[in-house]
């Protein structure tokens, strides 16, 4: 009798407890597939944690990707933009975004469609329903295998990564100031997120509606610019890393929070723009340049140790030397 009252009630217990380990189970049988193929992994939490990062806790010198790092994943791809999240060789995740004949904002740099997918024409032409037929045409010199994968919306890449990692937005149409704006502050974002233009005027606008600021200024701009007028108002500026030694030191000392330079693609470059006072890098290599800074750290560290070692030696010498041990 106690045998199949107990066999009972562990029929009764399986019957509860089954559909709750299958809630708890079936979205890790779901994504675990998608985080086996290279660039892809499930689609972090939309919102921001309270403790997710800020642009405020950014490191000394920080590392950006731009376009996700364009040397070695597909620019402006989810795919690309997830490897480099995913490998950390990054702080920040730099995306451009343009906007579809309805306003909606995609990932896109240039106006056409021409250079980097498989369809034709203006991008400010495209209505939703055709951009879904749009597919990305990665490189293939690029390393690795990519999909061609519909490349992704704004809001898209916020929901994956904003509250993950800090991003740098560039904005390429100045009219979708307003709907950024929006999908920026409805998640949550507006400490993480820099809002980019080479418009200082769209700089001034965000600045108002309370986000985070990010100028890029090219070679021939950086000649003529008065970078300590922006001060007040743009919080990151880029300075190309083509610029002369002067113009770079005077953004440097604008007083600006910020002074970063693009688009890095080799150490030496890094290099330079570092010596000159920048305080970050906006780079299509990001592996390559954090290859070459833990290098850099291990070599800085053996020469500091070969230092103490030689330093602590010569002390011996001095220790062992005539007089060494007599009383005074």
């Amino acid at each position: 009798m106690i045998t199949v009252r107990a066999a009972r009630a562990v029929r009764a217990a399986g019957a509860l407890l089954l559909p709750l380990l299958l809630r708890l189970l079936l979205p890790l049988l779901v994504l675990a597939p998608a985080a086996l193929v290279q660039g892809c992994a499930p689609a972090p939490a939309r919102m921001r944690e309270s403790d997710g990062p800020r642009a405020a806790g950014l490191p000394e010198t920080v590392y950006a990707a731009h376009r996700g790092g364009a040397l070695e994943v597909p620019e402006n791809s989810m795919a690309g933009l997830t490897s480099a999240y995913r490998r950390r060789s990054a702080d920040v995740l730099d995306v451009d975004v343009r906007a579809l004949r309805d306003g909606t904002l995609v990932a896109m740099h240039d106006r056409t469609l021409d250079r980097t997918t498989d369809h034709k024409g203006a991008v400010a032409d495209l209505t939703p329903r055709q951009w879904r037929r749009v597919r990305l045409r990665p490189d293939p010199g690029l390393p690795g295998s990519w999909p061609r994968e519909h490349p992704p919306t704004a809001a898209a890449v916020l929901d994956r990564f904003g509250g993950r990692i800090v991003l740098n937005v560039e904005l390429k149409d100045g009219g979708g100031l307003r709907r950024l704006a929006g999908l920026i502050r409805g998640r949550g974002l507006d400490d993480s997120v820099y809002v980019q233009s080479n418009d200082w005027h769209t700089a001034a606008k965000a600045h108002r509606m309370g986000l985070l600021t990010s100028v890029w200024r090219s070679v021939r701009q950086a000649r003529t610019d008065d970078f300590e007028r922006w001060r007040g108002t743009v919080d990151m500026l880029s300075v190309d890393h083509g610029a002369r030694d002067a113009d770079i030191r005077r953004a440097v000392r604008s007083g600006i929070r910020r002074v970063w330079s693009h688009t890095v693609r080799t150490p030496e470059q890094r290099d330079r723009v570092l010596r000159l006072g920048c305080d970050g890098v906006l780079t299509d290599a990001p592996r390559l340049l954090e290859h070459t800074r833990r290098a850099s750290r291990e070599a800085s560290r053996a020469s500091d140790r070969s230092h103490a070692q030689a330093s602590r030696g010569a002390q011996r010498d001095k220790a062992d030397g005539p007089g060494a041990g007599r009383d005074r």
